[in-house]
């Protein structure tokens, strides 16, 4: 039962994962007209440059849990490097626990003010010109971690299984 509640996190992550890419097709050509239009035109939009950083708060945000599947996470592996899959498995079980389910939770806990807030002035851009509700792309840091969270239980659940060795780690040497 837990090893499928961890294919489903998994097959989730992986259509979200793939549905937010194309959220950086969209970046690119924001990004790619506002260059164009400033440095040909000498013409550029408040709206435009907010809306460069709103997207790549977004892919950062929403991806995290996609790449957190596939393992491209940064690590400093200098110890971890060396050890056998199993040893791997029980060092990433118990740091989850220790370290990333209560950073996440933190993370959320502390936004949730910080966006509460946002939504009831309806924040939207100091600037003229720029993205009204701000408090929009605040709550994204909220459903950001709560992916990641999710991708975290099934990453628990894989190495539960990998460490008491009733499954082989699939990709790990």
């Amino acid at each position: 039962m837990l090893r499928e509640l961890a294919r489903t996190i998994d097959a989730f992550q992986e259509r979200w994962g793939r549905g937010v890419s194309w959220l950086m097709l969209a970046m690119v050509v924001v990004v790619f007209g506002d260059v164009i239009f400033r440095y040909a035109f000498n013409r550029s939009w408040v709206f435009v440059q907010e809306l460069e950083w709103h997207l790549f708060g977004l892919v950062y945000l929403l991806a995290a849990g996609y790449t957190m599947l596939h393992d491209e996470h940064v690590r400093v592996d200098i110890v971890y490097a060396k050890l056998a899959p199993r040893k791997k498995a029980w060092v990433d079980l118990v740091l989850l626990f220790v370290f990333f389910f209560p950073s996440c939770l933190l993370v959320i806990y502390t936004t949730w003010p910080f966006v509460r807030n946002s939504f009831l002035v309806n924040e939207g851009s100091p600037d003229p010109g720029g993205i009204p509700a701000r408090w929009a792309i605040k709550s994204i840091i909220i459903v950001g971690f709560l992916l990641l969270g999710l991708q975290g239980i099934s990453q628990a659940i894989k190495n539960l299984y990998w460490a008491m060795g009733w499954e082989e780690p699939e990709g790990r040497l």
